[in-house]
């Protein structure tokens, strides 16, 4: 396994992360073997979110703390909050007293005192600094959460965010796959009237090396927001056969291949894996053994259908 400073140098954490949001369809049994398998292949940091599976995802990783007490101690519980499920439409809710209920409710669901991490989900556009600098403090204080975050926000976010709040954001968790590459083009298409030189990001990804806020790159197998996989897609030929390309160079599966792939970057992120097939899992995991070539690296990148200058 390898491990990366998660949000600056107070402690190392895996460079995969165990994705939480499918496993309401996971029996207890099927849970507790996940989770036992995570570990056992190094991953011991597991992402939450208070609206993943309606609280149910919470709810079935609580029961499995509450069974087996001391394994809260070896691993890391991160959750976000933020995303509130309307009648009209979902909304975003930044204010303290969400926040606060929030975690309050996220804690009660998982069997614990203590989050490792909180993000804030998504921007709010109605956000209010004040509001969330003061239930950090209170959520500091009272020892509920140990570490803060956000997730989606872009660099001048974030530096509002820091007018008032005294936390450092340690995370920032952003799209990022072979074939959502936008965070990595504009640095590479700088100055030119390529579509990839659009800065659509604020330089996010030099602003979080700048700052030691770790990158957790989520859907590391999607394409577009939703639309599905581009592993194994009949649209995205180059992308597959590249990546098998590599798997077979370096010995380890595609899947892999499109993690390591975005382990080889210097930002040092972190990789969400949603699956929760157990043998996938710890083919993924061998992406951590392998460091790919700078010109594998820029290959793969051109294959994915992006301009190299």
């Amino acid at each position: 396994m390898k491990y990366v400073a998660a949000g600056g140098a107070d402690l190392e954490a895996p460079a995969v992360i165990q994705g939480c949001m499918r496993i309401d369809a996971l029996t207890q049994s099927e849970l507790d073997a996940l989770i036992k398998n995570d570990l056992e292949a190094g991953v011991n940091f597991f992402d939450h979110a208070d609206i993943y599976g309606g609280g149910v995802c919470e709810e079935k990783f609580g029961q499995i703390l509450k069974q087996q007490p001391s394994l809260r101690d070896q691993i890391f519980l991160q959750s976000k909050c933020g995303i509130v499920t309307g009648e009209k439409n979902n909304y975003f809710d930044f204010s303290k007293k969400h926040i606060i209920e929030s975690v309050e409710a996220s804690l009660k669901r998982l069997e614990t005192d203590y989050l490792d991490y909180l993000l804030l989900h998504r921007p709010d556009a109605l956000m209010e600094p004040e509001e969330v600098a003061s239930a950090f403090d209170q959520l500091e204080r009272q020892g509920k959460v140990l570490r803060f975050g956000v997730s989606n926000q872009n660099p001048m976010q974030i530096e509002l965010l820091k007018t008032c709040v005294k936390q450092p954001l340690k995370i920032n968790q952003m799209q990022l796959s072979v074939a959502h590459t936008c965070m990595i083009d504009e640095g590479i298409q700088v100055n030119t009237m390529f579509d990839g030189g659009a800065c659509r990001d604020g330089s996010l990804l030099n602003y979080a090396r700048l700052h030691k806020i770790t990158i957790q790159c989520w859907s590391p197998f999607q394409h577009g927001a939703i639309e599905g996989t581009f592993m194994g897609n009949p649209d995205y030929p180059k992308i597959n056969k590249a990546l098998q390309t590599i798997g077979e160079k370096y010995g380890i599966t595609d899947s892999a291949a499109a993690v390591a792939w975005l382990l080889r970057h210097p930002a040092d992120m972190q990789v969400i894996i949603g699956s929760c097939n157990l043998k996938r899992m710890r083919e993924i995991v061998k992406a951590c053994d392998v460091e790919l070539s700078r010109e594998d690296w820029y290959w793969v990148y051109k294959m994915a259908g992006n301009v190299i200058p």
